[in-house]
């Protein structure tokens, strides 16, 4: 059993209570989870305050192996012993030439045959500058193709192709989306529709698109709220850009390395990008990221993107163990096989509990989009008229119910109102009945809050 918090443990409150003065107002997942992590092991994090906690949040993707996998800890502590400098600017080095190779295998083999790689600064959105950096730079054109509910980063390019943008340089396109259609009918006609709006945007000469520099996507939009793309809408965009010209960029910082049931999520419908951005898992939980692209784009001038960190030596070797470990254990396959088990058991729980609106992923990327079923979804707040409103609170709820459970999810969507599943790929059987047990009993007792509250506080389920 988890044991019950301590409240009184002065070495967790104190903690908290000076994150709280001295950190930025900026800060996340601290707010969500007032833990105190002070060792981890798998899927296993032991808090400050002697509870243990089911990670499946996974540093938002980034631990595709868990906490302190031990071949992990065996390829750092191996940089460690021999000597070797840690920091080298982008100086060639044996742990960066291992990396390069152990990726390279990975890789679609038409892109691998013909690619070039970028070091980057050790963060995913400073990839994704790179990368619209490159096809800029590359095709001579500025504008930018990407879609709604999308999310690229942080910093000014990376949001101005990110669902959230206001000003920019950047048209948007309709994601296709299944439950939440913006075309009101979903499935296949719904991808159709899509790919035929942007079709039409790019050939009509009075649509006031500009022929673009690029087209940026995610395979699966793990923020927008776990959507993944269909394969056959995939193969349209590929095709549309081949055909105009239009490098496309395929955004795997956090569906990469397995995550989705395939080592790439672009591996599922066989599409090959011209550029792919890579980042969380590829550096084997510490920070790395890097874009892989097709040697035709090389335009770059020396210097054009660099960064003082892009050359972490112990991410590399730790990237490279992790690359590794994942092919060689076939741990791509072993997430579709477990992540379709999760996905048909937490669909069921729909049937005995309505605010269960839509269960949705690939592999083990999960989310559980939570609505309100007593109210229509014709208010200001419904994002279309065939589905219940989302229900942020009440997403909210069940997160703080989990952790008092000792599980650890991440909310996500256009409303928060996804409850999202991102456990590491080694997790066993036993773990996933004991995760799905969990977030089961959390939603009853999030239920049975509402029901007590009413609607004064939030839906009712």
């Amino acid at each position: 059993m988890n044991p019950a918090p301590n409240p009184a443990n002065p070495a967790h409150e104190g903690i908290l209570r000076r994150q709280a003065l001295r950190e930025s107002a900026a800060r996340t997942y601290a707010r969500s989870l007032p833990i105190v992590p002070v060792r981890a092991r798998g899927l296993t994090i032991e808090g400050a305050d002697g509870r243990r906690y089911l990670d499946c949040l996974s540093g938002a993707g980034t631990l595709a192996l868990g906490h302190n996998h031990p071949v992990v800890l065996e390829a750092i502590k191996k940089v460690l012993d021999s000597g070797a400098p840690l920091h080298v600017l982008d100086l060639a080095t044996p742990v960066k030439d291992a990396f390069t190779t152990e990726l390279f295998a990975t890789l679609p083999r038409e892109l691998a045959d013909d690619a070039r790689v970028q070091f980057c600064g050790p963060a995913g959105t400073d990839a994704v500058e790179a990368a619209l950096k490159l096809v800029r730079t590359a095709t001579g054109r500025d504008g930018l193709l990407a879609f709604t509910g999308a999310y690229h980063g942080m910093t000014a390019g990376a949001l101005a192709v990110s669902g959230g943008a206001t000003d920019v340089r950047v048209t948007r396109l309709p994601y296709p989306h299944d439950y939440r259609c913006p075309f009101g009918v979903g499935g296949e006609r719904g991808a159709e529709l899509a790919a035929h709006w942007t079709r039409h945007l790019l050939d009509d000469p009075k649509s006031g698109v500009p022929a673009p520099a690029g087209m940026i996507l995610e395979p699966v939009q793990g923020e927008g709220g776990v959507i993944p793309a269909p394969d056959a809408w995939l193969r349209r965009m590929r095709k549309i850009t081949a055909d105009r010209s239009i490098p496309l960029i395929a955004d795997e910082v956090q569906t990469g390395v397995g995550r989705t049931g395939a080592f790439w999520a672009v591996d599922h419908s066989g599409v090959v990008p011209d550029v792919m951005v890579l980042s969380k898992a590829i550096g084997g939980s510490l920070p790395l990221a890097v874009i892989v692209y097709r040697s035709a784009l090389d335009a770059w001038q020396p210097g054009a993107h660099a960064g003082t960190f892009r050359g972490n030596q112990l991410a590399m070797a730790a990237g490279a163990a992790t690359l590794a470990f994942v092919r060689e254990n076939r741990l791509a396959e072993r997430a579709a096989t477990l992540g379709a088990r999760m996905l048909s058991q937490l669909r069921g729980l729909a049937a005995s509990h309505p605010c269960v609106g839509d269960v949705r992923g690939r592999g083990l990327m999960i989310g559980v989009e939570l609505v309100d079923p007593d109210t229509t979804a014709d208010g200001p707040d419904s994002p279309d008229d065939s589905a219940p409103p989302p229900a942020p609170s009440l997403a909210s709820a069940v997160q703080r119910e989990c952790l008092h459970r000792g599980l650890i999810v991440e909310l996500g969507g256009r409303h928060a109102a996804v409850v999202r599943l991102l456990p590491p790929l080694t997790l066993t059987d036993e773990q996933a009945a004991a995760v799905l047990d969990r977030f089961a009993d959390a939603l009853t007792a999030a239920e049975r809050s509402w029901r007590h509250h009413g609607n004064d506080t939030g839906p009712s389920c």
